[in-house]
């Protein structure tokens, strides 16, 4: 099988072409990086420029579209970057395909930001969602959210792939765009397409602290420079921590699986970590590194809690992560960071 790896060259789409090599594919890498994979060939070019994708998918059997702008991004300003990128490259592909006549797989890189808040329950009310935080509590420091019915407070649950979308961010809404786009395409043409949400990744060549940057990077870049990860919030924040050699996987099983597995799959360990949870574990792992700072504070467009059920993937895919969170965490401390 001849796979096209959109973002190859990147912290996760790098991992997926190694697993897609080791498998005994052939891979073809699109990336506006140089590439370094020997066992790739390698296109430079960006997503979003007709040609080079036309070259690009050129007798491709499947693709695994890796190529995004990520992260919260610095302010409303960097709206038209990630729509440019993200809509606007995963449409210019899905157009190359549609030229192509392609007929085989399409595996999706989507994110768990599309769900916003986690799913939660009340005791009087039931499962339900919670709007966005109100900012004037968070000045106060009141973390949770309430039940907006009678005001009680809530349990946060699993969230499954059929709960309701509420992006919270220009990012997450660019990628529940992607979703909505490679969904029209699928059912406009035999193509199955599978949307891997991932959760919170992690693990080597993670690139190091920017605004773009993940906690995950943010909590590594603190303790390669010798400071105290600085924890927003009070650290309880809950989310699922998944290594990436785990969702390299992941990208294999979606682009072997038979039959297909079609639709959104969250893609994550099943066992939620509070964000102080990373911190420590970091900072355990590492040789001298001050203990995490919590410091309140928080980001606009964050979330409390998301984590992740992992039923569907379990079943449908046959996926489950396989890499503990002390062993994942032990290597993140000591692998280097890329630019």
């Amino acid at each position: 099988m001849r796979v096209l790896v959109t973002g190859g060259a990147g912290f996760i789409g790098s991992h997926v072409v190694d697993a897609v090599v080791a498998a005994g594919h052939e891979v073809r890498v699109l990336d506006t990086a140089p590439g370094t994979h020997n066992g790739a060939e390698h296109l430079c070019g960006d997503v979003r420029d007709a040609e080079v994708v036309r070259r690009a998918t050129a007798g491709v059997d499947a693709v695994c579209h890796q190529a995004a702008m990520v992260g919260l991004g610095v302010d409303f300003a960097d709206a038209p970057a990630y729509v440019a990128n993200n809509d606007g490259g995963t449409a210019e592909l899905l157009a190359a395909l549609h030229a192509q006549r392609f007929r085989g797989r399409l595996v999706l890189a989507g994110s768990m930001v599309v769900y916003g808040e986690g799913r939660y329950r009340c005791a009087r009310h039931g499962p339900l969602r919670p709007g966005p935080r109100d900012p004037a509590q968070l000045d106060r420091g009141v973390w949770d959210p309430s039940c907006p019915a009678c005001g009680a407070a809530l349990t946060p649950e699993a969230v499954p792939e059929d709960a309701p979308t509420d992006p919270r961010s220009v990012y997450a809404a660019t990628k529940l765009h992607q979703e909505h786009l490679c969904a029209a395409f699928g059912r406009e043409h035999p193509v199955p397409v599978t949307a891997l949400r991932y959760h919170n990744v992690y693990g080597p060549r993670m690139p190091r602290d920017t605004p773009y940057a993940g906690v995950a990077a943010i909590f590594r870049s603190a303790v390669a420079a010798g400071q105290p990860p600085r924890v927003l919030e009070d650290g309880r924040q809950r989310r699922d921590f998944v290594h990436v050699h785990d969702v390299a996987r992941a990208n294999l099983l979606a682009l072997t699986a038979d039959p297909p597995v079609t639709g959104a799959v969250n893609i994550a360990t099943g066992v939620p970590r509070t964000v102080l949870d990373l911190a420590h574990a970091l900072v355990a792992a590492a040789t001298n590194a001050p203990p995490p700072e919590v410091v309140a504070g928080y980001r606009a467009g964050d979330v409390r809690h998301v984590f992740a059920d992992t039923d569907r993937a379990r079943h449908e895919l046959g996926f489950t992560a396989d890499i503990a969170f002390e062993q994942g965490i032990c290597e993140l401390a000591n692998a280097p960071l890329c630019a």
